[in-house]
């Protein structure tokens, strides 16, 4: 593959495709349905030339999530026709819903807040953190265009973006991680600036407390606000931007929210429709390239042409049962997940159906999360913070309790007792922090209790035998844990020897902030199943977002990115925003591709 995004051969050249050998894991998951998927593609493309057409445009967008609208914003940017067809009812799909973390190494934001990244350290540091599982051009092609996409999104939208300064790399200690960090967010947003569109933005997955105008970059100071200075001043920050902005007569929107809507907006100005409650059904194929979409709108099938190409953005499919016992390991379900409900990997099926390779398909955006009643909490700064400890079945340690969401899943998994886990913390702990969005000293919801997502105990014994581990071995646990933490060390699992330790942790527990000791009563423990933000495999793309078969051959025509492609990151996690970052950019860069931009 050239290494020059800028002399790469025209779309469906074979020269502009990895010549790497497929894996078997690739070649299983295509091999079983290729022939017929093929055949199938071939009759679909027949008879959907005869369904009603429901328009034509250069370029076709599949989602409106973070690297639809991306996508769709750069093609109307490049003089292209675009259509943006969503599936929900709502637009901004699981961006809306997140935090809003971007990583994307040496982008403006982060080179005028000072930040001392070079594109020499990013490569490095990539390139250690994926390892040998993505081919270097596609690691180069994100690294080289990552920077212009949030200048082209600031340029083309209202979008402005805020450095989220001390969130460190996931890895800083690797070759080029910056234990200070790359991630950046988008800034508040007034949301008057969509209208009534503004009612079809997609909810946040936990709102903000009303009043608050709350930052992603904020909540790790929030969670502290009783026990700390800084934290008490950050939320009070929080309450006067909230009051200021009241005042204004303003709709204030942060993260996932201040994102997708600043995208719409983006495309609204630009001209670009958004059909909400269209439903992804089929791609359409004539003479063996991607000419469009079949959809199902208004209860009917249409045909939507494409002149140009079919980015894919359709997300992933943590929602769909029968792919995730498919393709990743048990236990599994859908409803660990916080992703878009609609994510049911439309685009992923569809994309086999013509023969696409799949990857990563065994993968998700995995992290801790707790099973509360109505949607699962996906822990963070909870399981960091210190007088916490996570045990197994057998009541014993088997992780860093704080090292990356990802990593802490992939280890549940690889343990023989670790499905369910247990956060066990004390009545001190309690005391102390916010725990999901409950104050300190507040009694945890009645519904969390009878649905078994919640235990409490007034002795260690009583908490085993309240969730069914060995009283003996949590005992022993909790006392070598203690004994270690009041020593700030934890030669065990080195909880607190990276900076990523430090993050969500409070700074003034000394010598380790990650780190203090169980001792008051009642004892609480909190059930611990593999939650995801997302899946993270899907149709395998080059490094123009080109959709490729198993041979490493292109399907003209047909590009994706986002969670409905395998991810640029592999099986690992470089720093917050690894999943939306990847996904501007090569959402940005399928739509230069198809202009002849690239």
């Amino acid at each position: 593959m050239t290494t020059d995004p800028n002399s790469a051969p025209p779309a469906g050249s074979p020269s502009g495709t990895p010549s790497r050998a497929p894996s078997r894991r690739r070649v299983l998951a295509g091999a079983a349905s290729a022939g017929l998927a093929v055949a199938a593609g071939v009759q679909q493309g027949a008879h959907a030339a005869d369904l009603p057409p429901l328009g034509t445009y250069d370029v076709v967008v599949i989602g409106s999530g973070a690297a639809g609208m991306t996508a769709a914003l750069t093609a109307a940017g490049q003089g292209l026709s675009c259509v943006v067809l969503e599936k929900a009812p709502t637009f901004g799909g699981s961006a809306a819903r997140s935090g809003a973390g971007i990583w994307i190494p040496n982008n403006p934001v982060l080179l005028a807040a000072g930040v001392p990244d070079t594109p020499a350290k990013a490569a490095a540091y990539l390139a250690a953190v994926v390892g040998p599982d993505i081919p270097a051009d596609r690691q180069r092609a994100f690294l080289a265009h990552g920077p212009a996409t949030i200048s082209y999104v600031m340029a083309h939208s209202p979008l402005r973006f805020r450095w989220m300064e001390g969130y460190s790399d996931y890895y800083p200690e690797l070759p080029g991680g910056l234990p200070n960090g790359r991630s950046i967010e988008p800034d508040q947003l007034d949301g008057r600036v969509l209208g009534p569109e503004l009612a079809r933005l997609n909810p946040p997955y936990m709102g903000v407390p009303a009043g608050m105008v709350v930052f992603s970059a904020d909540y790790k100071w929030v969670t502290l606000a009783a026990v700390n200075a800084k934290g008490a001043a950050v939320a009070a920050q929080c309450l006067a931007r909230g009051t200021a902005a009241a005042l204004r007569g303003e709709k204030p929107l942060t993260m996932g929210q201040s994102l997708a809507a600043g995208l719409r907006a983006g495309l609204r100005s630009a001209g670009v429709p958004v059909w909400l409650n269209t439903p992804l059904t089929d791609l359409h194929v004539e003479n063996g390239t991607v000419t469009g979409a079949v959809v199902t709108r208004d209860g009917a099938l249409g045909l939507v042409r494409a002149r140009r190409g079919v980015i894919v953005g359709s997300g992933g499919f943590e929602h769909n049962a029968a792919m995730r016992a498919r393709f990743q390991r048990q236990p599994i379900g859908t409803d660990w997940t916080v992703g878009a409900k609609e994510n049911t990997g439309d685009g992923i099926l569809a994309g086999e159906r013509l023969g696409a390779a799949l990857d990563l398909m065994d993968d998700a955006w995995w992290g801790p999360a707790i099973p509360v009643p109505g949607q699962p909490y996906f822990c963070l700064a909870e399981r960091t913070l210190p007088g916490g400890l996570l045990v197994d079945g057998s009541g014993r340690r088997f992780v860093n309790e704080a090292a990356p969401y990802s990593d802490v899943v992939h280890t549940m998994y690889d343990a023989p007792e670790a499905i369910p886990s247990w956060l066990i913390t004390d009545q001190n702990y309690r005391n102390r922090y916010l725990f999901k969005d409950v104050l300190p000293t507040l009694p945890l919801p009645a519904a969390w209790y009878d649905s078994g997502a919640a235990h409490k105990a007034w002795s260690l014994d009583a908490l085993a035998a309240s969730i069914g581990v060995p009283a003996a071995a949590l005992r022993t646990t909790v006392d070598r844990f203690n004994s270690q933490a009041r020593r700030g060390e934890d030669p065990d699992f080195h909880r607190g020897d990276s900076a990523y330790d430090h993050y969500y942790t409070d700074p003034s527990v000394l010598p380790n902030s990650c780190l203090a000791p169980l001792w008051l009563p009642p004892y609480h423990a909190f059930r611990i199943v593999p939650g995801d933000l997302g899946t993270k495999g899907g149709l395998l793309t080059d490094a123009r977002a080109r959709v490729l078969r198993e041979d490493g051959s292109v399907i003209p025509g047909l590009y994706a990115a986002g969670n409905a492609s395998a991810a640029v990151m592999g099986h690992s996690y470089a720093g917050a925003g690894s999943t939306i970052g990847p996904a501007m950019t090569f959402g940005y860069i399928a739509a230069r591709d198809i202009a002849g931009a690239l």
